[in-house]
């Protein structure tokens, strides 16, 4: 058995002070690193957006656009973002109180300007596979425990995709180490992950 961590976009542009802040997202630094150093985990995984500085989920690449308009890319309804997680900028940066040393693989994503990425292992028009999915059946990975930000977008595609590629797999999301945008749209993704078969746990069930 082996058991994998999988944090989801605990970077700058996500936490306050950021270009696309979640309210209280560096809260959840301390939940990873208590995780990272006692949790027992035999992986860990860090997901990082990645985006070209012209990525289409951005709303200044549509005029007449604003931040948090809604809009279209690859065929499907898009949130039209703030430019966020730049590649090379610090916004794109982990946090720095994350203990990145401590992390066995950094998964990008989100590179291709023609499609956003929420999940750590797809495009959102489910074609293009990032490799998270192979690399985690590479190592035997037969738990994974999901974390991070934010919990309606890129944690709750994260965990459905999780489900749905690894087969036979348990996937538990660690409630407590994940923030959201959107309390509605929190609710709804922990109750679609739920139904989807995915633990919901706090983190005090895998160490005090």
């Amino acid at each position: 058995m082996t058991k994998a961590l999988l944090l989801i976009d605990i970077q700058n542009g996500f936490c306050p002070g950021g270009n696309l802040p979640v309210a209280d997202g560096d809260a959840v630094v301390a939940v990873a690193n208590r995780l990272i150093e006692t949790g027992g985990y035999d992986l860990v995984i860090a997901s990082q957006d990645w985006h070209p500085a012209n990525h289409g989920s951005f709303a200044s690449q549509h005029p007449g656009k604003k931040p948090f308009d809604m809009g279209e890319l690859s065929g499907q309804p898009q949130v039209m973002w703030p430019d966020h997680c730049v590649q090379g900028t610090l916004d794109a940066e982990f946090h720095p109180d994350l203990h990145v040393s401590r992390v066995d693989y950094v998964q990008r994503k989100g590179e291709n300007p023609d499609v956003d990425s929420y999940s750590a292992f797809r495009d959102n028009d489910k074609s293009a596979l990032t490799g998270l999915s192979d690399w985690l059946t590479s190592k035997n990975v037969t738990e994974l425990d999901l974390m991070g930000l934010a919990t309606d977008y890129c944690v709750r595609f994260s965990a459905l995709d999780a489900i749905d590629m690894l087969p036979g797999v348990k996937v538990r999301l660690i409630a407590d180490g994940c923030r959201g945008i959107d309390p509605n749209g929190v609710e709804q993704a922990l109750a679609a992950m739920a139904d989807a078969g995915v633990e919901i746990i706090e983190s005090s069930h895998i160490v005090s």
